[in-house]
């Protein structure tokens, strides 16, 4: 069961993301995360040789109360010189009475190995914690876990990554919260305090292949693993039309299938749609999940940068 999950009854919310029997994938998953690593792996800035910038909603199971959303924004770019790379990412992720706000900055050195390159990324920054426990209506009358707000909890963050990419593939090692965060400061909820937040490891990579002059077929894979809960993998397929038009389908093990979709529509400017539907009994009661990103990747002429991006 995911710690994530968002449930009708507030009460029964919390309890799944406190429960002390309760580990699960924590961090916020994206269907479209093959376009945009940055938030996942911080060796990915500067990938696309030029100033780069993408913002993303994603409303996760909707039709339920308490449900998770997630925004993003992420911009980087190779600085100083094309061996180093800098970025930063901001995002908010809010389930239930929960919302966590994220402020990260990301360096990249990069290695050139003839095509392709290897890079190394470091991750850093703060984690804004803020959970309404006080407003809910509790299952059990004066639960301590309930009577008390937690307004701003803040911790430092810390992750790293490693990739090694060229214009065809890629394939990607990180974990961009290495650092354990515990949800409250009080002894006297340690009890529920102990799960905290732990570390997500990521495993990603992909290929393009040549369907013909104007066609491109852009399998990836994304596993996710985490302390706690079992392994899980993210597989998809895009098939990419005249160099403009992405369509893809996507499978997430034992969670829910999808279809994506993304369009050139300029040299610099690009918009995403995806759309998932739970396998799980949350198709009894939600009406799926939406993600939408659009990106403005700034050109540069002179260095002859390709468009639209693989990856």
């Amino acid at each position: 069961m995911k710690m994530r999950k968002a449930n009708r009854w507030k009460g029964t919310v919390l309890a799944l993301f406190l429960g002390t029997t309760l580990f699960g994938q924590q961090d916020p998953q994206f269907t479209q995360y093959m376009f945009n690593m940055l938030a996942l792996n911080p060796a990915y800035a500067g990938s696309h040789d030029a100033l780069a910038i993408r913002a993303l909603t994603r409303h996760q199971w909707v039709g339920f109360e308490g449900a998770p959303t997630t925004q993003t924004i992420t911009a980087h770019a190779p600085v100083f010189h094309e061996s180093f790379a800098l970025g930063g990412t901001l995002m908010r992720d809010s389930h239930g009475p929960v919302t966590q706000y994220g402020f990260m900055v990301d360096a990249a050195y990069r290695i050139f190995m003839g095509d392709a390159k290897l890079s190394f990324g470091l991750k850093g920054g703060l984690n804004l914690f803020q959970g309404k426990f006080a407003d809910l209506n509790p299952i059990t009358a004066g639960d301590q876990v309930f009577q008390q707000n937690v307004n701003s909890k803040l911790d430092p963050q810390f992750g790293f990554g490693v990739m090694y990419y060229s214009d065809r593939y890629y394939i990607g090692l990180s974990t961009p919260k290495l650092l354990r965060t515990e949800f409250f400061q009080t002894d006297s909820l340690a009890f529920v305090s102990s799960p905290g937040q732990r570390s997500h490891y990521f495993l990603s990579g992909g290929y393009v292949f040549d369907m013909g002059l104007y066609h491109k077929f852009k399998p990836t894979f994304l596993i996710k693993a985490v302390q706690g809960a079992p392994i899980s993998f993210d597989l998809s397929a895009n098939f990419l039309f005249y160099e403009k038009f992405w369509l893809g389908a996507m499978y997430r093990h034992h969670d829910a299938v999808g279809v994506l979709a993304q369009y050139q529509i300029t040299n610099e400017f690009t918009a995403g749609y995806a759309y998932d539907f739970p396998l799980s009994t949350l198709r009894n009661y939600s009406g799926g999940s939406h993600e939408i990103m659009l990106g403005y990747t700034f050109s540069n002429k002179l260095k002859g940068i390709r468009s639209p991006r693989y990856f």
